[in-house]
C-alpha cells in the first residue's frame, strides 16, 4: 500500500513535508525531534516488513503440509512462479526483453542460489536442532555487512555495526542457544552457514538488478529455483503427492501463491530502494514472527529470554533505520 500521511507512525507524530519549489529533493516524512524518511523508502520498508512477516509463517504451514522438504520446496517454487506470471505480463514493458537479456545471467544465478539455499536450509534442520540451524542461517546479515562496503561500496557506520551486534545477540536469545543445544552437529552447522551465505549472495545480487521489474524478476528467479531443486527431489523422495488430502492441497496452493509468490514480489521489489545493511537487519523480523506464531498456534513457549531477544531484534531494526539530527543550541553557536 502506498505511503500516506501518517502511515509510518500515528498522525499526531508525523506530517508530510513537500519539497520546496525548485528543490530536487523527494518528499520526506518529517518526524518530530528530527526523524526523516523519504516516502519512497517508507513504502519499500513497508514492503520488506510485510514480506518478512509472510516468510515468518512458513514454519506453521510446514507443520500442516505432510510433504518431504525437497518436494515442498519444488512445489512452492512452481506454484509461486505460475502465480506471478500474471502481474509480470500485466506490467510488462516493450523494453523489457532487452533488460531481461542484459540481466539474464544474474537472474539465473540468483534463482539457482535460492533453490540450493532451500535445500541447504532444510538439510540443516535435518542434521541439527532448529535453534542452531536458525542461528546459523541468520548469520547472513553478518556476511552482507562484511561484503557491502566492497561489493556495493556502501558506508559501514558505527550505528549499523552496533545495531547488528544487538540483533545477533537477540537472535542468540531467541534461538535458545543459551539453553539445551543437544543434537547439534558440525554437518548441520555447515549446512546452515552455507544457506546463510547463499541468502546473503541473493540479496547482494538483487541490488544489481534495479532495471528488471520486480514481478518479472521474481518469476524468473523462483522458476529457476524450482528447476534447481528438481534434481534433488528426483534423487530423494520423487514427485509423490499421494499423502495430501484436500486440506493439504489447499494449504500447498496457498503457500506457493503467497509465500513464494506475493512475499518474494514484495521482498525483491523493496531491495533496490534500501541499503543491503538495512535489508539485512530487517530480515530478523522473519524469525521473530515465526517464534511468536509458534508460541500462539503451536503452544511452544518462547520464554523470558526469547521475549528479550525479540525486543532486541526489533529495536535494533528500528534504531538502525532512524536518523536523529541534533540541532545546535543557538546560545552555544
Amino acid at each position: 500500500m502506498p505511503a500516506t500521511k501518517g502511515s509510518i507512525v500515528p498522525a499526531s507524530y508525523a506530517s508530510v513535508v513537500p519539497a520546496t519549489k525548485g528543490s530536487k529533493q523527494p518528499d520526506k516524512l518529517k518526524f518530530k525531534k528530527g526523524f526523516y524518511m523519504t516516502k519512497e523508502k517508507s513504502r519499500a520498508l513497508l514492503m520488506l516488513i510485510l514480506s518478512m512477516v509472510i516468510f515468518g509463517t512458513v514454519g506453521i504451514f510446514r507443520r500442516w503440509i505432510p510433504l518431504p522438504s525437497g518436494l515442498l520446496s519444488f512445489s512452492r517454487g512452481v506454484i509461486g512462479a505460475a502465480v506471478l506470471c500474471v502481474p509480470a505480463l500485466i506490467t510488462r514493458k516493450k523494453s523489457e526483453p532487452g533488460v531481461i537479456k542484459k540481466n539474464l545471467p544474474l537472474l539465473l544465478v540468483s534463482g539457482a542460489l535460492i533453490g540450493v539455499n532451500w535445500i541447504l536450509l532444510f538439510e540443516a534442520y535435518n542434521h541439527t536442532t532448529v535453534s542452531v540451524a536458525t542461528l546459523c542461517y541468520y548469520m547472513a546479515p553478518v556476511f552482507i555487512i562484511a561484503a557491502s562496503p566492497i561489493v556495493l561500496r556502501e558506508k559501514l557506520t558505527l550505528k549499523k555495526i552496533c545495531c547488528l551486534l544487538a540483533a545477533v545477540f537477540g537472535m542468540l536469545l531467541v534461538s535458545g542457544v543459551f539453553g539445551d543445544t543437544a543434537g547439534a552437529s558440525l554437518q548441520g552447522v555447515l549446512f546452515g552457514l552455507g544457506a546463510a551465505a547463499l541468502y546473503a549472495s541473493v540479496i547482494l545480487i538483487n541490488k544489481k538488478l534495479t532495471d528488471v521489474p520486480a514481478a518479472t524478476r521474481t518469476v524468473i528467479q523462483i522458476g529457476t529455483a524450482a528447476l534447481a531443486v528438481l534434481p534433488y527431489v528426483l534423487l530423494t523422495d520423487g514427485l509423490d503427492y499421494s499423502v495430501l488430502d484436500g486440506r493439504g492441497v489447499a494449504l500447498l496452493l496457498l503457500m506457493g501463491a503467497v509465500h513464494s509468490g506475493v512475499a518474494y514480489l514484495l521482498y525483491f521489489g523493496a531491495l533496490p530502494h534500501l541499503s543491503a545493511q538495512t535489508a539485512a537487519i530487517f530480515s530478523y523480523i522473519d524469525p521473530v514472527v515465526a517464534l511468536m506464531l509458534s508460541a500462539v498456534l503451536l503452544h511452544e513457549n518462547m520464554g523470558l529470554l526469547g521475549v528479550i531477544g525479540a525486543a532486541l531484534i526489533l529495536g535494533a531494526a528500528l534504531i538502525s533505520e532512524i536518523e536523529i539530527k541534533f540541532k545546535k543550541n543557538k546560545n552555544n553557536a
